[in-house]
């Protein structure tokens, strides 16, 4: 896995947020006891978790009586749950575009999370689009910026990602996060002095990061250090047992080893 991926994986994960949605449309049929939309989406968003198929069924089959967009929303995340991201991705662009314009924060989350998918999808270009659509209505919103700044590192637009996270950490200046994905970023640029000063700031405020450790130690590797690099990526190991963050340390442990090319 190259560099720029297994940055991009860092923040690759469940994109999931219980963004109730307003609901239009009819109830089922008069004989029939009236749609409760609102526990129908919560327990839809729930089964996401653990069963995307039943949840995928059963917001189509809510969508069927009135469910209009929460359902909708539902699938979509289920979609995700199980793997189609593509798919998932271009119902929420299309869901964002439908919602009421005035619904600004509904529109946004949305936007946001088919970012998230296309991202998944490894779709960068379509994720930029949908972020920076999302940005346009919020531009001060942390957590887009962050997304972009990373969606903009896949495609090698290092530039680009600095002035987005710049201006997260303009907004959340003791966020250890974005001061690793901007390190990251100065790293892709060769600007090898700023990226140390934002991993050792970071880890001064978060010592047991996953991330800063594994940044860090890609850095002394770089600056010809193979055990401080080792001794970063094994506690990387150590603490993430299972994380991306650790799979990535522990290859790159066998490379330095010698025992993965």
């Amino acid at each position: 896995m190259d560099a720029s991926a297994q940055h991009a994986a860092w923040r690759r994960g469940w994109v999931i947020g219980l963004l109730l949605m307003a609901v239009s449309g009819p109830a089922v049929a008069q004989d029939k006891a009236p749609v409760d939309h609102e526990q129908e989406y919560n327990a839809c968003m729930t089964l996401t978790k653990t069963k995307p198929a039943e949840a995928l069924a059963s917001a189509r089959a809510w969508e069927a009586h009135g469910g209009s967009q929460a359902a909708r929303h539902c699938a979509a995340v289920a979609m995700i749950g199980l793997g189609r991201f593509d798919e998932a991705a271009a119902s929420l662009d299309a869901l964002a575009q439908d919602l009421d314009p005035a619904e600004v924060d509904l529109r946004v989350g949305v936007l946001g999370q088919a970012g998230q998918a296309w991202l998944l999808a490894a779709d960068a270009e379509h994720a930029v689009a949908a972020q920076t659509a999302a940005l346009a209505l919020a531009p001060k919103n942390v957590e887009l910026l962050i997304d972009r700044g990373i969606s903009l590192v896949t495609l090698t637009r290092y530039w680009e990602a600095l002035d987005d996270f710049n201006a997260a950490l303009d907004l959340a200046p003791d966020r250890p996060d974005i001061l690793i994905y901007r390190a990251s970023a100065y790293r892709f640029l060769d600007s090898l002095d700023l990226a140390r000063d934002d991993v050792d700031r970071a880890l001064s405020l978060d010592p047991k990061n996953p991330d800063g450790l594994l940044e860090r130690g890609i850095l002394h590797r770089i600056a010809g250090e193979p055990e401080a690099a080792r001794a970063d990526w094994q506690q990387v190991v150590g603490l993430g047992a299972g994380t991306p963050a650790a799979d990535i340390a522990r290859d790159n442990l066998a490379r330095l080893d010698g025992t993965k090319q």
